[in-house]
C-alpha cells in the first residue's frame, strides 16, 4: 500500500508547456482588518483574486494552497496596510521561487463611513465600493485603490429650458402689470410659479489611481472626501428638510453634463501626487433610457487607457 499521497503537480508532465500571465485563484471570502488614515482599524468582509506568474514552461501548475494560506495569515493576524500587502506578495514569490517572477492580489470590499448632513448635524452610514490591487515584479510594487462615489447631477440643458418657461409663466400670468414685491414673492412660491423643474439623476464617478511607490497607509477617506468636496453634489443618508433644501440649492449652483464633472476631477488628480489616475463618469439619465458617460485619464506612457 502507498505510504505517501500523490503530487501530481510534480509527477505529471503538462499536457501541453509554455508560461502563463497568471495562475491562482478568484472570489477567496475573508474578513479582513483594514487600516486607513483617518479611520480606526475596520473589519470588512472582502472577496480577494490571489495569482502568480507561471514562468516555468513545463512545470504543470502553481502551489494554490500557499496561495490561500498566506493569504489566510494575513486575515487573521495581521491588519492591511501597504506594507501588509506588499509582504503577502512577497510571500507568494518567496514559495514559488521556482516557477514564478511576479505576483497579483485584488481585494473588493465596502466600506461603511460615517457620513454627515448638508446642514441639520444628522450622521448616517453610507457603503463606499473599495478595491485595492497590487502587484510585485522586479522587485517592485505597483498599488492601485479604486472607489466608486454616488452623486447627485443635474442638467444645464434642463435648467435653461425650465428656466424659460418659467419666465413664460411669467409672462404670460403678469403681462402689463405694475407688479409690486410682494405679489412677486408670493407667485414664486406657487406651483404656478415654479411651472418646470430640471431633471437630475444619480451618478456615478468610478475612480482608480496608482499609489506611489513610497506609500505606507491607505487614505481612502481621504480620497472619498475629495472627489465629494470637488463635485459638491454626494448622496446623503439621514437628511432633515434644511438639508433637502440645501441639497437642492447644491444641485441648482453645480449643473453638470458628464463632461463636465469628467474634467473637474482629471482636473483636480492633476494637482494630486497619484502616479496615474483613471476616472469614468456615469451619469444614469431620468430624460433618457441610456447613460451618459465620460472618461478620463492621467495620460502617461503605458499607464491607465480610458
Amino acid at each position: 500500500m502507498p505510504t505517501s499521497m500523490p503530487d501530481i503537480a510534480h509527477c505529471a508532465d503538462a499536457l501541453k508547456t509554455g508560461t502563463l500571465d497568471w495562475v491562482g485563484m478568484g472570489n477567496i471570502e475573508l474578513p479582513l482588518q483594514l487600516s486607513s488614515k483617518g479611520l480606526n482599524d475596520i473589519p470588512v468582509t472582502a472577496k480577494a483574486d490571489t495569482f502568480v506568474s507561471l514562468d516555468k514552461a513545463d512545470a504543470k501548475g502553481i502551489h494554490m494552497s500557499r496561495l490561500f494560506l498566506a493569504l489566510d495569515k494575513l486575515s487573521c493576524e495581521q491588519t492591511l496596510t501597504p506594507i501588509t500587502l506588499t509582504a503577502l506578495l512577497d510571500q507568494f514569490l518567496t514559495t514559488h521561487k521556482d516557477l514564478s517572477q511576479a505576483a497579483k492580489v485584488v481585494i473588493a470590499f465596502e466600506l461603511p463611513l460615517r457620513r454627515a448632513s448638508l446642514l441639520s448635524g444628522k450622521r448616517g452610514w453610507k457603503n463606499y465600493p473599495v478595491t485595492i490591487s497590487a502587484v510585485l515584479r522586479d522587485n517592485q510594487i505597483k498599488m492601485e485603490l479604486a472607489i466608486d462615489v454616488t452623486y447627485s447631477s443635474t442638467c444645464p440643458c434642463s435648467a435653461a429650458l425650465a428656466r424659460q418657461l418659467i419666465q413664460n409663466a411669467f409672462e404670460e400670468k403678469f403681462a402689463g402689470q405694475q407688479l409690486d414685491h410682494e405679489t412677486v414673492i408670493n407667485w414664486l412660491g406657487t406651483t404656478e410659479g415654479i411651472v418646470a423643474t430640471p431633471h437630475s439623476q444619480r451618478s456615478i464617478a468610478n475612480i482608480k489611481v496608482q499609489l506611489p511607490q513610497d506609500t505606507t497607509e491607505f487614505d481612502i477617506l481621504g480620497l472619498v472626501d475629495l472627489v465629494e468636496q470637488e463635485l459638491k453634489t454626494p448622496v446623503q443618508t439621514a437628511v432633515k428638510r434644511e438639508d433637502e433644501q440645501e441639497f437642492a440649492r447644491l444641485n441648482g449652483q453645480n449643473l453638470m453634463f458628464c463632461e463636465d464633472a469628467a474634467r473637474k476631477l482629471k482636473a483636480l488628480f492633476n494637482t494630486q501626487n497619484y502616479l496615474d489616475f483613471y476616472v469614468k463618469i456615469n451619469h444614469y439619465e431620468s430624460l433618457h433610457a441610456h447613460d451618459a458617460v465620460a472618461y478620463a485619464v492621467k495620460g502617461v506612457q503605458g499607464g491607465y487607457q480610458a
